[in-house]
């Protein structure tokens, strides 16, 4: 198996809602994301699934050393030889994926995030900066593309906790921040329980309606010039809403059940929305003539 191939079966075995929008990119591209998508995989895995924190610094601290020969020198794991060879066709600034590892090492230092801008700040690391080296991925003129993908990257990380309280409170992680919990009567206990009472519902439908009003800011600032080659992301957004939707169909109630999106829907909500966006574009470029 060789570089390429090892990213592609570690996005494919995740299941991720990502992977399905990378089936409508061109090839270089499609290498390009999927061995980001893959670094972040491995990073993430480290902190999910080594129950020694010490050990678990050790292992981040080597993939800060493989990020530096991934730039600087001769990589040695499939991910750092993947991303290496798409340097020469995308800007990835080195600087972004140090933060996606502090964003790493901000899980093993903190379960509990007092209010919503520290909870920012590890949303911005784990997920702001890839929407940045993403949009470097799919391409862009205006700058204020750059814009859309950081609040886009926000989005999507608050989807993730929310769709994830219950994964994350086995691990004894609240992401919430402490001060909504208040707000809505709900204490870390309620959480950790896994109490699917009416607080904490209300808590979730206020998660919700936050993340919501993060899409809808991505979505105003993105040019309509760059809407097509943004359409992975644009893509992504879809799946994401679709599961934000069926999460308020059900009550808010992600404890008692598995939310998720099923393969063949997120296929056909991408296909749908490259469609709509290449008919976008079509549209744009006949009124530009």
């Amino acid at each position: 198996m060789n570089a390429t191939e090892y990213c592609q079966d570690k996005a494919a075995r995740s299941g991720s809602s990502f992977y399905y929008s990378f089936l409508f990119l061109p090839e270089k591209k499609r290498h390009a994301i999927t061995a980001l998508y893959a670094f972040c995989r491995e990073v993430d895995d480290v902190v999910d699934e080594c129950a020694d924190t010490d050990i678990a610094r050790q292992k981040l601290t080597w993939w800060k050393e493989e990020v530096y020969r991934t730039f600087h020198a001769q990589p040695l794991h499939p991910v750092g030889l993947a991303l290496q060879a798409s340097l020469a066709n995308f800007n990835l600034g080195e600087q972004y994926f140090y933060e996606i590892i502090a964003g790493m090492l901000m899980d093993l230092e903190k379960s509990r995030y007092q209010n919503f801008d520290e909870l920012s700040l590890y949303c911005y690391r784990v997920a702001g900066v890839v929407g940045l080296l993403a949009a470097e991925i799919f391409g862009y003129s205006n700058k204020q593309t750059l814009v859309y993908a950081e609040k886009l990257g926000l989005a999507f990380q608050l989807t993730n906790i929310i769709r994830d309280v219950k994964e994350d409170a086995e691990r004894n992680r609240i992401y919430l921040p402490q001060e909504d919990l208040i707000k809505f009567n709900v204490n870390d206990t309620d959480i950790l329980k896994a109490d699917n009472n009416r607080d904490i519902r209300q808590l979730l439908k206020f998660q919700v309606q936050r993340a919501e009003t993060c899409y809808q800011q991505a979505m105003a600032q993105l040019p309509d010039s760059d809407r097509y080659p943004q359409r992975t992301g644009l893509i992504m957004s879809a799946i994401y809403h679709a599961l934000l939707d069926k999460i308020a169909t059900h009550d808010f109630d992600v404890f008692t059940r598995t939310i998720k999106i099923s393969p063949l829907r997120k296929l056909w909500i991408a296909w749908r929305t490259s469609r709509h966006e290449a008919q976008r574009h079509k549209r744009l470029l006949k009124h530009e003539s």
